[in-house]
């Protein structure tokens, strides 16, 4: 099913994500990376925290239920802080072209923490095509250099457990069912992320002094924190709320392109033919694995302000998602 509410909160995240890589590797040149980490989530704390408590009743804020705190330690602990930390870390050691494609094994990924957690996802011949195919194009897309990404591994690697701990957290969220609300959850959140990011940099050795505060570092700061922090969690969770934890991730195929056109729009930099290409394919990918989502029978329903895609245009055996069905 494709609404208005799942579109906005697609763009928003794929958009806000989109600088992540070229943010973290320009912070890095100014902060530790587990403290740069940590301030991160400070700042997206507060930001949130801050917003949530204005515009929410108390009743609304508080957890209640076993699925609430496993939501909340599921969206802190693995989805935000574990899968940053290893992001930032290993962006140390490559390239941000490498540290797309690698991350983007997280879509792949998802899909199997789902399978066995996750009854309504599991994924059909025509869902696992295309994310083979997204896949592929964000290949074409940030064409890394193939003696790059096959050489080393350390900072590969550490992207890998990345994206390996961002697929099975975003499953837990899931799986939890909490009934907080989503923005509220990840409010709660980010201060689990802070402190492990946190306890991490203190047992490396990371202090303070050694941030050289320029305006470069407080401007990667607040974009990472607020923008792609505080805004872009509200988007992204939401996302996995409302489409399930395989659809919300494939933003991670959408970043290196919203990537490559930011830099052509606004720093001037070149995109090549095989980009352009590789744009395609990874809509190819998402037309294959939302074929009948993304139909014409949708876009009518928008405008007549509905939401559901018909159900007699489904396959048998599977819905618009490109799931099998039970």
């Amino acid at each position: 099913m494709v609404s208005r509410r799942m579109l906005a909160f697609g763009v928003a995240a794929s958009v806000l994500f989109g600088g992540v890589f070229v943010a973290a590797k320009a912070g890095l040149a100014y902060f530790p990376p587990l403290l740069f980490i940590a301030l991160r989530f400070d700042v997206a704390a507060v930001a949130l925290l801050g917003y949530v408590a204005l515009t929410r009743s108390r009743s609304e804020l508080l957890p209640r239920t076993r699925g609430d705190l496993l939501g909340i330690l599921s969206t802190g602990l693995l989805a935000l802080g574990l899968t940053n930390a290893l992001l930032f870390l290993g962006q140390q050691d490559a390239t941000s072209a490498v540290g797309a494609i690698v991350f983007s094994l997280n879509p792949i990924l998802t899909p199997v923490f789902a399978a066995l957690l996750l009854s309504d996802e599991r994924l059909s011949a025509r869902g696992a095509t295309g994310l083979l195919v997204g896949l592929l194009g964000v290949g074409l897309v940030v064409t890394p250099d193939p003696a790059t990404l096959l050489s080393g591994g350390g900072g590969k690697l550490l992207l890998f457990g990345g994206a390996i701990s961002g697929a099975l957290g975003s499953v837990l969220v899931r799986w939890s069912d909490a009934a907080l609300e989503s923005t509220v959850r990840t409010a709660w959140g980010l201060p689990f992320a802070a402190a492990l990011c946190h306890a991490l940099s203190l047992s490396a050795g990371e202090s303070l002094a050694a941030v050289d505060w320029t305006a470069g570092a407080l401007l990667a700061l607040v974009y990472v924190g607020v923008f792609a922090g505080a805004v872009a969690y509200v988007a992204y969770f939401g996302l996995i709320d409302t489409a399930g934890a395989t659809h919300a991730n494939l933003v991670f195929y959408v970043v290196p392109v919203v990537s490559t056109l930011g830099g052509w729009a606004l720093l001037g930099e070149t995109v090549s033919e095989l980009a352009v290409v590789g744009f395609l394919t990874v809509f190819a990918g998402f037309a294959i694995l939302g074929s009948e989502s993304l139909s014409l029978a949708t876009v009518r329903s928008w405008i007549h302000g509905e939401t559901a895609v018909p159900t007699d245009r489904l396959a048998v055996g599977e819905d618009a998602t490109g799931f099998e069905s039970d």
